[in-house]
């Protein structure tokens, strides 16, 4: 409880602290007796990946939308993930779940806590977090406005006219908006849009409330808890108020509490930003996240396919290093939004990230632009599905290539240390959904369409249709996968300089009894190498493999047992 102690006396004094801790202990100790008997397995291995889905991802008539989903991944999908992350459940009112009206509550337009609950029979569960700012149509906000003395310092309020010019902004909308209360007009707080309010953790309560709904969802059945937008969570007037301080011991508070009450949960970092800052939030490597996005990856990664060279994605693979044994990076190439250009700003010259986003323009995309603080506007995301990103769908390449390619790049993202977690749309090689776009005026919603259940399993059930094509090339590169120590999430990799088109990494056991190469070929050419190894054995065909020459066929993946 020392740690817990700690935090809650930066956050909020030596008077404070002590009494608060009383409360926090007296919530563990609540939650430990409401979840007595039942055991827990916390250990993350290479058995572990992710689903990352809509709840109402997947429809049937006369069903809600969380049974068919738990119906479509009871069938497909046992054995080829272990975990799912439902995307915000909750009852909301804007950004597809992201604007939250309750935290407690399952949106009865999906389902309720037991059709999330009943998940648990064959997959971890990953809740969302999305604890920087709560909807306008919620009752605390309502409260709010109406006057009501709990609530005040819910929120956070702007008077006069302070200096916001170095505040760091995700979104081209205005900082501030203004509500009308029984004590006039207010300017409140709002860093992604006037329906989502930012919550005030200047305010105690604010952060026991947070840490209490978070214990539900661990009752709940939630083993990962994303912590969604984090690095704006502490607002400090003159200052970027993003990765500050108080936001690293907010995070350091919530995982000592969790540890103390429910230690096989993980927190998970969401924060769209350059590297540097973005490992950041693995703290000291005991005390703060134990996964954090691998947000770097998806725009390295294109921008390797686009250039049939993989140096710079190696280069920067190289240096990929974690502070313990106790974490270790959660890799995506595509999520439920955009592909974010910030985390490879720096690593790429602005050149570079020019020809990204024409790319993304030339296939059909979109992009989203930020306010920078000298008034300017900068992208900030690409719009688009990742196979469109990859291969563009008015050209006039073969199916066949265009699907290696999308192998290949998911395959590059399966090969790295850490746990992979896999957008639903790639899983399925989805293409874009302008339509969707056009429907509700999101860029975003381009890589959002939600799947009719009999017209996916008729598509999945057909082998030559391109979900089923995609699905089982994926699945076999997962089953390879979790069946190999080799990739276990706190094993070792080495990246190897093979060939400028190559992407070559060794992964090995955290026993190092274990080993295995993966190779994947970025560019449309052969690629003829030299065997690094004396001997290995072709993880897809069983083959053992002694030549001293090994050739690659354009956007090929070998991954050997060495």
């Amino acid at each position: 409880m020392a740690n817990l102690l700690s935090h809650l006396t930066f956050l909020y004094g030596p008077e404070k602290a002590p009494h608060l801790l009383e409360r926090v202990q007296k919530m563990a100790s609540d939650y430990r007796t409401r979840t007595q008997g039942k055991t827990y397995d916390g250990e993350l291995t290479e058995r572990d990946s992710i689903l990352i889905t809509y709840g109402d991802q997947v429809q049937s008539p006369d069903e809600n939308p969380l049974q068919t989903l738990n119906k479509f991944c009871t069938q497909y999908l046992t054995d080829v993930v272990n975990g799912i992350h439902i995307l915000p459940f909750y009852p909301w009112t804007s950004d597809d779940g992201f604007s939250v009206v309750d935290y407690r509550k399952v949106d009865p337009a999906l389902g309720d806590w037991d059709d999330i609950s009943g998940m648990q029979d064959h997959f971890r569960l990953m809740f969302d977090g999305v604890i920087n700012h709560i909807s306008a149509g919620s009752e605390w906000f309502k409260a709010f406005l109406q006057g009501d003395l709990k609530y005040r310092d819910y929120f956070v309020l702007v008077e006069g006219s302070p200096d916001l010019s170095h505040v760091v902004r995700p979104r081209a909308l205005p900082l501030l908006t203004s509500f009308s209360t029984p004590s006039g007009e207010k300017r409140v707080w709002t860093t992604f849009s006037e329906d989502q309010i930012d919550l005030n953790f200047k305010n105690p309560e604010v952060l026991l409330e947070i840490l209490d709904i978070m214990l539900m969802y661990t009752g709940h059945g939630a083993t990962f808890i994303r912590l969604d937008a984090i690095a704006y969570l502490w607002k400090e007037i003159g200052t970027s108020s993003i990765h500050l301080l108080q936001t690293h011991h907010v995070i350091q508070f919530l995982r000592a509490a969790l540890d103390e009450a429910a230690p096989h949960v993980h927190l998970i970092t969401e924060t769209n930003v350059p590297h540097v800052d973005n490992i950041s939030y693995f703290g000291d490597g005991t005390n703060e996240a134990q996964l954090v996005y691998n947000f770097a990856l998806p725009p390295l990664t294109l921008h390797s396919f686009h250039t049939g060279d993989a140096r710079t994605l190696s280069n920067w693979a190289k240096t990929l290093t974690l502070p313990s044994d106790k974490t270790s990076f959660f890799n995506f190439l595509a999520s439920h939004d955009g592909i974010g250009l910030n985390p490879a700003r720096g690593i790429l010259s602005n050149e570079e990230i020019d020809l990204l986003v024409d790319k993304t323009l030339a296939h059909g995309g979109l992009v989203s632009y930020k306010n920078n603080p000298d008034g300017t506007q900068s992208p900030y995301e690409m719009n688009i599905n990742y196979f469109d990103a990859l291969s563009n769908p008015n050209g006039d390449e073969t199916l066949d290539l265009q699907i290696d390619r999308f192998i290949a790049a998911q395959a590059i993202m399966l090969s790295l240390v850490g746990m992979p977690g896999i957008y639903f749309h790639s899983l399925f090689g989805s293409r874009g959904w302008l339509e969707g776009v056009q429907q509700t005026g999101r860029n975003r919603t381009i890589n959002r369409e939600k799947c009719d259940f009999d017209s996916l399993q008729r598509e999945l059930a057909d082998s030559t249709s391109l979900r089923a094509r995609v699905f089982n090339r994926y699945r076999q590169l997962l089953s390879i996968r979790r069946n190999s120590s080799a990739f276990h999430l706190h094993g070792k990799q080495r990246v190897l300089d093979l060939h400028p088109s190559i992407f070559a990494i060794e992964r090995s056991s955290p026993d190092e009894k274990n080993r295995a190469l993966c190779l994947q070929n970025v560019s449309a050419h052969n690629i003829t190498l030299h065997m690094p190894f004396e001997s290995a054995v072709n993880l897809f065909t069983g083959q053992l493999l002694k030549s001293s020459q090994l050739l690659l066929t354009p956007y090929q993946v070998l991954w050997m047992k060495l």
